[in-house]
Order: C-alpha cells, then structure tokens, then sequence
C-alpha cells in the first residue's frame, strides 16, 4: 500500500529529485469537496430537493380510473389492464398486496421491471410494448413525456396508455371497482364507516413514514435529516401505541392504511434502518408494531408478494450515492416474521378471511 506521506506530486519512477509531498489534509479536503459535489449532483436527479435540502417527492403524472359503472373510458372489465410493478418498491408493493387479496389475479396481468443504475431507471427483463425500459413506456402513453417514470403503472392495453400511476389511487379501484370479477368481492379493505379514519392515518402515515423514511435517507442537510427523523419515530411511536389496544389500524380487519403501512414497515429493518439512516429503532424492536408487522405478512397471499432479496439487491446496489461499494448486507434475520405473533388476541379480533 503507498504511504501518502511519500506521495510526491509530479514524480515519476525515472525523477530522482524529490519533491514536497502533499500534506494528507489537502487530499482529504480536495476528495471530500469533489465527492459531496457529485453527490450533491447525483442526488439531485434522484430526489429533488427544496432550498432547506428536504427531499420533496414529485407527484404523480396519470390519474385516470377504472370504473365498474357502464360508459366509463375505463371499464373494469377482466384481461384489459396490466400493472407493472419492481418487487422492491413499496409503492409498487401496495398494488400486488390488494391485487392478491381481493383474488384479482387473473384479471389483471402483471409484469415485473428492474432498477438499472446504468440506464438510469426501471428496465425490462424483455421488450412490453416495443419497449425495453419503463420511460420508453411512457413516452409511448404521451409522446413528449419528461417527468419521472416510476412504478407503479396501471397500464391500458387496448389504448396503449397509462390509466394511472399513483399507488393510493390504484389500491382504490383494485379493492372496489374489480368486484364482480374479484375472487373476493366481499373483501371491502375500505369500508364506507371507515373512511375518514383510514384517510387520517392515510395522510399521518404518508408524511411521516411512508415518505418520512425517503425524506430520511434523502436528506441533503443535517437539519432537514433530523425534522425528518423525529417525525418518523414521533408517528411510530403513536402507531405503537394505538396498537396496543387494537389489531389493525382502524380496528379489528385490514383496511387500506394497513397495506399502505405495511409495505414501509416491511423493508424498514432490511433498507430504511441502515441506508436510511432511520436507526433509531428497529420494527421488531416495537412489541407491538413487530407482532403488527407478522400479522400483517402471515395474511394469506400477503407473503407471496413480499421479496426480502430484490429488496437488499435493489436498494443497496443501485442507489449508488448512498452506498458507493454496492456492498449489499448479509442481514438482518427477518425470521421473526413467521413467528407466532397473538395479535389476534388485541381488540376484539375477527380473524380476516381472504
């Protein structure tokens, strides 16, 4: 290994006359200042930012919908539509956990994109629609397209469109405008008396946690880190608490603020905690979120949808500026997950049938 104190600036094996050797705090100032421009850079084209260095998500561009009413532009009608989803997004990860739960799998079709650091974005394994990346594919639904193409996407094969690409919206129709084609169309995840309660812990849950996380790990100041991560553990903490005494979020049965949570708190300990700098505590070190969390993955067909691996691989291997050596970890141990949980003795528990 070269000493740095020998390094000589301008020498060559062939020079013998020595020269002053560069003192090592100009080389470590020099990487540090040329390293946090691109980081600074990089960041930018991944997660824009205000002038505090908060990150701030974009919001989705397609918000059409499917409607089971008759005249609709989008009937909900069986082989019509498809999602495609990456298998680490939780975004994404809503959509196949309702899909699946309301037994709507072979209604809607589903394929699955990849992160390419190289490319810049979501690939396909193999060429949708002529298409061998997801921005291809937008630019196919609206010739001209500039913004972000993220997952996931509700796609129209019969229009060559996107119908919609805002994960809370897709949940919506998946769970009350597919039901006469559902496997389970008595599975309502959101009920009419339960509306404003989901949409309270909808929106808590959104700011702090499910983008609270993002907001944690993207963060570009120190300041704009530490609102963002006292927020995210003041809501896990109340949601802690609120679960004390109830099973689900709104009660005794799953509702969408249960999926819409879940997907967070399921690749918290696996990403958020270390590449998000969200350590202060871990989920299954919360007694009651961690018994919440297994409950949630052991619902039938819920862990079908979830893939710890493309996690870890996606998050730790193409966010290049949060992690430079692409060194994916060998932990944590998420056994705990099929571990008996007795959540089902909070409340009045009314095991849900799906």
């Amino acid at each position: 290994m070269t000493d740095i104190k020998n390094f000589n600036v301008g020498s060559s094996t062939s020079t013998k006359k020595k020269g002053k050797s560069l003192p090592p705090k100009l080389i470590i100032k020099l990487g540090k200042f040329v390293w946090e421009t691109m980081w600074h850079t990089m960041m930018s084209k991944i997660a824009p930012r205000n002038p505090s260095g908060e990150y701030i998500r974009p919001s989705s561009q397609f918000r059409n919908f499917i409607s089971a009413e008759k005249g609709n532009l989008y009937p909900a009608v069986a082989g019509r539509y498809h999602l495609y989803v990456g298998l680490s997004c939780p975004w994404a990860h809503r959509t196949l956990i309702v899909r699946a739960l309301k037994g709507l799998e072979e209604v809607i079709s589903v394929s699955v994109v990849v992160p390419s650091p190289i490319a810049g974005g979501w690939v396909f394994n193999q060429e949708e629609e002529g298409c061998a990346s997801l921005a291809q594919l937008y630019e196919l639904a609206q010739t001209g397209y500039t913004g972000r193409a993220t997952v996931p996407v509700l796609w129209d094969k019969q229009t060559k469109t996107i119908v919609n690409n805002e994960s809370a919206e897709i949940i919506v129709m998946l769970n009350s405008e597919f039901n006469e084609l559902a496997l389970n169309p008595t599975l309502n995840l959101y009920p009419e008396g339960l509306k404003e309660k989901i949409d309270w812990w909808n929106e808590k849950i959104y700011n702090s946690v499910n983008n609270g996380v993002y907001r944690c790990g993207f963060a570009q100041t120190q300041e704009a880190y530490n609102q963002a991560s006292d927020e995210l553990f003041t809501t896990l903490d109340e949601i802690e608490a609120a679960l004390e005494t109830s099973r689900y979020l709104c009660g005794d049965n799953v509702t969408l603020a249960d999926v819409r949570l879940f997907t967070t708190l399921f690749r918290f300990d696996v990403a958020y905690y270390g590449l998000f700098k969200c350590n202060r505590h871990r989920i299954q070190d919360y007694p009651n979120l961690g018994g919440y969390l297994s409950d949630m993955y052991q619902l039938q067909s819920v862990a079908a949808t979830c893939n710890l691996e493309s996690v870890k691989q996606d998050y730790y291997g193409n966010l290049f500026p949060l992690n430079p050596g692409g060194i994916i970890p060998s932990g944590p141990d998420m056994t705990y997950l099929l571990k008996p949980h007795a959540r089902h003795r909070v409340g009045k528990s009314a095991d849900l049938q799906v």
